[in-house]
């Protein structure tokens, strides 16, 4: 069964013909060239674009290889067209390409050209690209699967199908493995011998252990507010390592720009302002951070935060850490200062929502404690607090609408319902 990537193929669709280059990243094995090559090229196909219109090249297949010389490959693309229509230029993993950055810029002087291009590493392709173009790049971002892409392969019901998505995410070819062990070597074999190895051949990195150590330190930090020296204390700690925190920043943006981990920033709501450090920072599949912990901590709370990340990110949202201030009176009289976190802030154009992951709230107590930082906050924007329970989408007196995981995750606008 077809996993529709509808998101992406209408991302595509809009910016056809835009007179730009329209850049596929994300992470490795996420889907990127079977969006290009397969869905999008059907796509053409199916608008009555002849195949003799599309030229398509894999860079990454041994067959390709000598279009990685940027001549042969402008050459080839030169003698392919022969008239006044459209061509839609479809490029994999253009990273291989020498001297990328001429030939796409080559290519955008070509009047019938439509440029499509796929990488796997965001500093490479995403950042240079922009800058290089001064705005004629542009970006879509392909996630792993959402769990409502992985529900429609999923041969299951819905709460082993939950189950089965907080363990081993969302990578396409995940959810076509029959067995347990084929999944958790997959993953670990993926984690250690692409993205680790991509990353340590890349920057030359000579210190892998301590690369590796990093790794699994924010693999078990997830949803937990962190940050470079406390990253050293932890090395100097419990590993008795010296690494340097100009080291560890380092490392920490070759794992970003890999797209194996993200950022949320801390904002301060009332004062509108970022504050910097301590920040959070997810992965971008969950599977992928179990299997780098050998599945030994799956703490479902933490996972379930990281899920409601990764999907608003998915929607388009930037999403921040939120800070509210809460004032108060202490036992003494005396008025005192509390800190309140808002687990997201997710913002779209003119669009805001506040949203906690609470997990479960079996009494008023642990409701009361979900909901006071969203009560701190007088402006009119949406505050939902989002539950593993299945519940009724409800809304209380306080304007504070609670739904659950699935509701959330599945259900088309669920952030307006």
């Amino acid at each position: 069964m077809e996993i529709k990537r509808d998101k992406y193929l209408h991302d595509l669709i809009n910016r056809m013909d835009n007179h730009m280059i329209k850049v596929v990243t994300g992470i490795r094995r996420s889907g990127k060239s079977y969006l290009i090559f397969r869905i999008f090229k059907r796509y053409l196909l199916e608008q009555g674009i002849p195949e003799s219109h599309i030229i398509s090249i894999e860079l990454d297949q041994r067959k390709h290889r000598q279009y990685r010389d940027p001549d042969v490959l402008l050459d080839y693309i030169d003698s392919c067209i022969q008239d006044g229509e459209t061509y839609y230029i479809l490029l994999d993993e253009v990273q291989l390409l020498k001297d990328f950055e001429e030939v796409l810029n080559s290519l955008l002087h070509i009047d019938q050209a439509d440029v499509y291009v796929t990488g796997s590493n965001s500093r490479f392709l995403s950042k240079d690209i922009i800058t290089e173009f001064r705005g004629r790049g542009d970006e879509v971002h392909i996630f792993p699967l959402t769990f409502k892409e992985f529900m429609q392969a999923y041969e299951g019901d819905l709460y082993h199908g939950w189950a089965e998505y907080t363990l081993y995410g969302g990578l396409p070819l995940t959810v076509t493995m029959k067995t347990e062990e084929q999944k958790v070597s997959y993953l670990t074999r993926l984690f250690e011998e692409t993205y680790l190895k991509d990353i340590i051949e890349r920057h030359h990195i000579e210190k892998t252990q301590e690369l590796e150590d990093l790794v699994n330190i924010l693999a078990s930090a997830i949803g937990s507010l962190t940050n470079v020296p406390k990253i050293e204390a932890t090395f100097k700690s419990s590993i008795q390592s010296k690494i340097s925190a100009n080291t560890i920043r380092q490392y920490i943006e070759y794992l970003e720009d890999a797209f194996l981990i993200h950022k949320a920033n801390r904002y301060d709501v009332k004062g509108r302002r970022y504050i910097g450090t301590p920040l959070k920072y997810y992965f971008e599949d969950v599977g992928l951070r179990n299997a780098r912990l050998e599945f030994r901590q799956v703490e479902e709370t933490h996972i379930m935060e990281n899920i409601i990340y990764n999907e608003l990110r998915s929607r388009g949202y930037s999403v921040d850490v939120g800070l509210v201030e809460r004032r108060g009176v202490n036992a003494e009289g005396k008025t005192e200062r509390k800190q309140l976190e808002v687990d997201f802030v997710a913002n779209l154009g003119s669009r805001r929502y506040y949203i906690q992951s609470a997990f479960a709230m079996p009494t008023e107590e642990k409701r009361t404690q979900e909901k006071m930082s969203l009560l701190q906050i007088k402006d009119s924007f949406k505050k939902i607090i989002v539950v593993k329970d299945v519940v009724n989408i409800t809304r209380d007196e306080d304007g504070i609408t609670t739904m659950s995981i699935y509701d959330f995750l599945l259900k088309e606008n669920s952030l307006e319902l």
